[in-house]
């Protein structure tokens, strides 16, 4: 898989851009601040429908429009898919594949498949659970896009739930008394949906795994094995979460959910918050037999979050095959790293179908990568090599 053309219209900083690119790799060189980076987003957003730096559209809208288009090219298993995007703050966006209208834009994913390493992954490593839950949220995801609707309604019925429990709570309070009918039905809801997106994560963690650890292998020869563990609430009564070969089945995980939001529903209508559900647990990073929170160096941490995102590209190539494999995109990364690591992530670069790499400087990117440059400056791109 290549993305043999990009073009971005009010997107970000940029008015307006047109890319021709080709297999192989793609280096966009320029100084901070002109762009780079911008453009990787964009072609993030054709892959996941999101941005890996904000949570909302409105700031990848260029000041003063109110809206921005994107249109790529796509070239999977010899055949190319055209996907344009309109992205509007505060109403709904649009999607098109191939000049025909989509209904919903998530129908996209999956068209273009992509592997981020970025300096933001740090945060996978060093911050909240919830960096870690979009992570394998998102490679699973891009293993099995249907999981993305199962996202969307899971987090739907966090929302809607969330209401109920806090109009409950106080109607309890107060003495008037509440019907909690409506309750059980989004009790269902949760389970259904929690059940199938904790089967999607357990299974991309599963198969995540050994890749994962061998890469960290390579770039950390010396440091302790990376282990990967999942944290859930439903671990009391499904030991088998703790089992890294074992992905229990949606009705049994469904099962465990309803009876853990029976046993907590009082509490939950107390403080007016959902308590249950995949929304609360965790990926847990070891090295050896300590947790990388606390215990890992800073190197330490970069090389977990390059496994990572190493590990989650040779899977997905193992998965879906030479002509179909993720684009890569290094965002800004090669001046973060030492030698070694550095030398290890051009050997997966120069072999990808695709590697797109941005720097501030050429002297950033080891000479081993050769491939087509581009200089990005005052608003342009051009290409030099």
């Amino acid at each position: 898989m290549y993305v043999r053309h990009l073009a971005v219209h009010d997107f970000r900083s940029w008015e307006l851009v047109d890319l021709d690119l080709e297999p192989g790799v793609s280096v966009l060189v320029g100084a901070n601040g002109q762009g780079k980076t911008n453009l990787v987003e964009a072609l993030g957003y054709v892959a996941t429908l999101g941005s890996h730096r904000v949570s909302s559209d409105a700031p990848l809208v260029r000041a003063g429009q109110e809206r921005a288009s994107i249109r790529s090219a796509i070239v999977s298993d010899g055949r190319e898919l055209r996907v344009e995007l309109e992205i509007t703050p505060g109403r709904a966006n649009k999607a098109k594949l191939n000049g025909a209208p989509v209904p919903r834009p998530r129908e996209i994913l999956g068209a273009l498949r992509w592997v981020l390493f970025a300096p933001e992954d740090l945060a996978i490593v060093r911050g909240d659970p919830g960096e870690r839950r979009r992570f394998i949220d998102e490679l699973a995801v891009a293993r099995s896009p249907r999981l993305a609707g199962v996202r969307a309604d899971y987090e739907r019925v966090l929302k809607q739930r969330a209401a109920l429990l806090k109009s409950s709570g106080a109607a309890r309070r107060s003495g008037s008394g509440n019907d909690l009918r409506t309750l059980d039905v989004w009790d269902g809801h949760l389970a259904e949906h929690g059940a199938q997106l904790l089967v999607g994560r357990l299974d991309a963690l599963r198969t995540l795994r050994p890749h994962a650890a061998e890469a960290y292998a390579r770039v950390a020869p010396s440091s302790a094995a990376l282990t990967l563990g999942y944290s859930s609430a439903l671990t009391e009564s499904l030991p088998e979460l703790t089992d890294p070969d074992a992905v229990p089945e949606a009705a049994v995980i469904e099962a465990a959910l309803l009876a853990q939001l029976a046993r907590v529903r009082p509490s939950e209508l107390e403080r007016g918050v959902n308590l249950v559900g995949p929304h609360r647990d965790d990926v847990d990073l070891g090295l050896g037999d300590l947790p990388v929170r606390g215990y890992a160096s800073h190197g330490e941490g970069w090389s977990v979050a390059l496994a990572l995102r190493l590990g989650s590209y040779e899977l997905l190539r193992s998965e879906f095959g030479r002509g179909a494999e993720p684009i890569l995109v290094l965002d800004d990364v090669f001046a973060e790293l030492d030698a070694s690591r550095r030398e290890q992530l051009a050997l997966v670069a120069g072999k990808a179908e695709q590697a797109i790499i941005t720097a501030a400087v050429v002297s950033d990117v080891p000479e081993e990568l050769g491939g087509a440059r581009f200089d990005v400056h005052a608003g342009t791109v051009r290409r030099v090599r």
